[in-house]
């Protein structure tokens, strides 16, 4: 885990799971096997959401695939060097309709993104490490997997093991190592009374 450096008030009380999910790049060989990924799509499932709509889908497939593929050639260049190595690339998709009545779910992306975070807490909790990423062509993955208009592609979403950060390239190698920080408290929340 990268730490944070910087004594931040109230970390201590911060639970470590929280603390121990970061956006990882490197990735070793060593692969998730369907049992453990399973685990962490049903720890997606238990995320709360808006009418209990549960508005996520997840398309995945395993580095050695021919699926694999399709996933990475959806990045961007910015993300293709090291998302390669990563055990299952994942896209996460959310639902823009009501699945009761068809009406429009305003909460869909934000649902979906607590369903992420809980894939990805459950992840670091097995000392498997994602990193979500916006940097994708929208149109290529609406084509690569024939999607209709219910459905928005939110992220893609890399998942491996670590492996030493020395195999990275730059910049992802200094992005790697750099130290982790947070806003302060007060430059985010305010007290209204």
């Amino acid at each position: 885990m990268k730490s944070i450096e910087e004594k931040v008030p109230h970390i201590d009380s911060i639970h470590p799971l929280l603390l121990k999910r970061w956006s990882a790049r490197s990735f070793s060989e060593k692969m998730i096997v369907q049992e453990d990924l399973n685990t962490l799509l049903e720890a997606a499932s238990w995320a709360a959401s808006s009418m209990n709509e549960q508005p996520w889908r997840y398309l995945y497939a395993f580095r050695g695939e021919p699926a694999f593929d399709r996933f990475w050639n959806c990045l961007m260049d910015g993300n293709k060097p090291w998302a390669k190595n990563a055990s299952v690339l994942m896209l996460s998709l959310a639902n823009k309709h009501m699945v009761k009545n068809g009406a429009d779910n305003r909460h869909y992306l934000y649902d979906t993104g607590a369903a992420n975070t809980n894939l990805l807490l459950q992840a670091a909790e097995m000392d498997i490490y994602g990193h979500q990423m916006g940097g994708f062509h929208m149109d290529k993955a609406l084509s690569e997997f024939a999607l209709d208009d219910n459905w928005e592609p939110a992220v893609f979403i890399a998942l491996g093991y670590l492996d030493d950060p020395e195999k990275l390239e730059e910049p992802f190698l200094t992005r790697e190592i750099s130290s982790r920080t947070r806003r302060p408290l007060n430059e985010f929340t305010e007290h209204v009374k």
